[in-house]
């Protein structure tokens, strides 16, 4: 549903989130996250560009979400690093189908729907307090 590079992003914004706004390295982000570092500085890089979170250099430097958990949704974060991609005209170029989905493929679009909508509803704090025994990123 969503790429592997949306994944690791989702994973570095909850565990950003859940820093209290300290600064973290890209290696303790890649450590406490899972995410390869040479792969996560590259995520790094389009978050920043999209606006999702500022870097500083030097000491006590890192990176820092420049927006509330309380307002990101996961979507959010999705749709700046590999954007869901809708169904809106015949995926196999049927010209008399055009914008008219078949059965088939406006119930797939209408699953990709409902995961926007779930995932726009959604904000990286509530995945934080969600009570649960699984906490994100937890020891084994």
């Amino acid at each position: 549903m969503i790429s592997q590079t949306a994944e690791y992003a989702l994973r570095t914004m909850v565990w950003l989130a859940s820093q209290d706004g300290s600064p973290r390295t890209t290696r303790q982000i890649a450590e406490a996250t899972r995410v390869p570092p040479d792969y996560l500085a590259k995520i790094l890089q389009n978050l920043g560009r999209a606006g999702l979170v500022h870097s500083r250099r030097g000491i006590n430097g890192g990176f820092t979400l420049t927006v509330s958990p309380d307002d990101l949704s996961p979507l959010d974060v999705i749709q700046a690093i590999d954007p869901i991609r809708r169904i809106e005209q015949c995926p196999l170029g049927i010209k008399s189908h055009g914008e008219t989905l078949c059965p088939l493929h406006r119930r797939l679009d209408d699953a990709l729907a409902h995961v926007q909508n779930v995932l726009a509803a959604t904000k990286l704090s509530e995945l934080l307090t969600e009570p649960t025994t699984s906490k994100p990123f937890c020891g084994e």
